[in-house]
């Protein structure tokens, strides 16, 4: 597991909290497709000069989800950026009066904000199918993100990104507990986090790690796609879907999610893993609180049904360094690349064939590494199920940030961009035409 180092964002002492007042309805105008308006966040601010969460993960298109702010500026306004291959701004709200909302409430070690009231209301008719972010913008200048899925009612015939929302709940440490860490450390942290809360820093800081390049390159490839956050991978979401793609950190998987896409996989379906530790930690989901304690009630899934079955590989590294290195440049999902070796691109957790994998699993790439002092490999991976699906599993954590090349850091060149890109379009390509598998 990755273990990030964080800043706790939790509410201190605040003023009392004004009464619950009706929230603003926004309407929603006709979209505002204006490519040349950033998206990005210019300023921070304080700690707690802005921050809010959504009511709603995803939402159908023409659906409505309520925005829970507080602010200490005087007035803030919201705006809705589809993000993908050419980021635009879709929705703005008008000013919004400011409150600063109660601080957040630890009830059974679980940092809530549940007990904020609505500010704004949101109308997403005229919106396309996509992963958004809703950006903040205080009177003042701070500025924060709220993330949320503008998700699609059918998959049939396309290839569905999923947005991996467990994930970025698990690793949340606004209120200062996340499943990782508490106040006190790891023995404090959380044994359930709930999305009823915004997010740390920015507000979609593992979105943009290990999920927008991704994206960008899904929607540059040309093929028909469809989204879905993982909490809609429910029964029947998955009906005649061509591909399922997991993006760069998708490690917290309930048994209802697997099944769903274990199944898809056995009619047929194929499926991408474009990170590493995919499957790793079984948790349970009960309305919006998802439930980890990383002890009892919440094991590994190797402890049962190894994530290798699924996925190919298995977790087996943390913190990796080291350069990938391809070992079968012939396979098809390689096509047009240029290049073998590529320095930085393995981390900074790293997959490997383990007990579990299928029978018939292809190693694509093997890469040498060394991890605290024990000698592994990385592996990329590719197997066919005996339903014709195609799995492919990049083995790195690192394959989307490379898509980033020299802003990925860590030593990743443009090489490896032109690498990891090209193969990601070679693979949605023939996923997209049905189970690669068969002839």
């Amino acid at each position: 597991m990755v273990v990030l180092v964080l800043l706790a964002a939790g509410c201190t002492a605040a003023p009392p909290p004004e009464p619950p007042r009706p929230a603003a309805v926004a309407p929603a105008p006709s979209p505002v497709m204006d490519v040349q308006e950033s998206w990005r966040i210019t300023r921070h601010g304080a700690e707690h000069e802005i921050e809010g969460y959504a009511d709603e993960v995803s939402v159908l298109p023409g659906g409505r989800f309520g925005l829970h702010v507080s602010t200490t500026a005087p007035r803030f306004s919201a705006s809705a950026f589809r993000m993908g291959a050419n980021p635009a701004k879709v929705w703005e709200s008008a000013q919004v009066r400011g409150v600063r909302q109660a601080p957040a409430r630890v009830v059974d070690g679980t940092v809530t904000a549940t007990h904020w009231s609505r500010s704004l209301t949101v109308d997403t008719t005229g919106w396309r199918e996509g992963a958004y972010l809703v950006r903040l913008d205080a009177s003042s200048g701070a500025q924060r993100y709220v993330p949320v899925t503008v998700r699609s009612a059918s998959t049939r015939g396309r290839v569905v990104i999923v947005n991996a929302v467990t994930t970025w709940q698990a690793y949340n440490l606004w209120g200062g507990h996340s499943l990782y860490k508490g106040p006190g450390g790891y023995d404090d942290r959380s044994r359930a986090v709930t999305f009823d809360r915004p997010y740390d820093g920015a507000g979609a800081r593992l979105f943009l790690a290990f999920e927008k390049d991704a994206l960008a390159v899904a929607e540059q490839s040309g093929v028909p796609l469809a989204y879905l956050t993982n909490l809609d991978l429910t029964p029947g979401a998955l009906d005649g879907a061509r591909a399922v793609v997991s993006l760069g950190h998708d490690e917290y998987w309930s048994p209802g999610m697997r099944t769903v896409v274990t199944e898809a996989r056995d009619h047929g379906v194929n499926l991408a893993f474009l990170g590493a530790n995919a499957v790793y930690w079984r948790v349970a989901m009960h309305g919006r609180t998802l439930a980890c304690d990383k002890v009892r009630l919440c094991e590994l899934w190797r402890a049962s049904r190894p994530e290798s079955e699924l996925v190919g590989q298995m977790y087996d590294c943390f913190p990796a360094e080291g350069a990938y290195r391809v070992s079968r440049p012939g396979h098809w999902i390689f096509a047009g690349t240029r290049g073998r070796n590529f320095p930085g691109m393995l981390g900074v957790e790293t997959d490997k064939v383990s007990q579990g994998s299928p029978d018939n699993v292809q190693v694509l790439a093997e890469s040498p590494l060394t991890c605290g002092g024990r000698a592994t490999v990385s592996h990329s991976t590719y197997y066919t199920a005996p339903g014709g699906a195609g799995v492919f599993a990049s083995g790195t954590m690192r394959w989307v940030c490379a898509m980033r090349g020299r802003r990925c850091g860590h030593g990743v060149n443009e090489a490896a961009a032109a690498f990891t890109r090209r193969s990601t379009i070679n693979l949605l390509t023939r996923f997209a035409e049905g189970p690669a598998g068969r002839p």
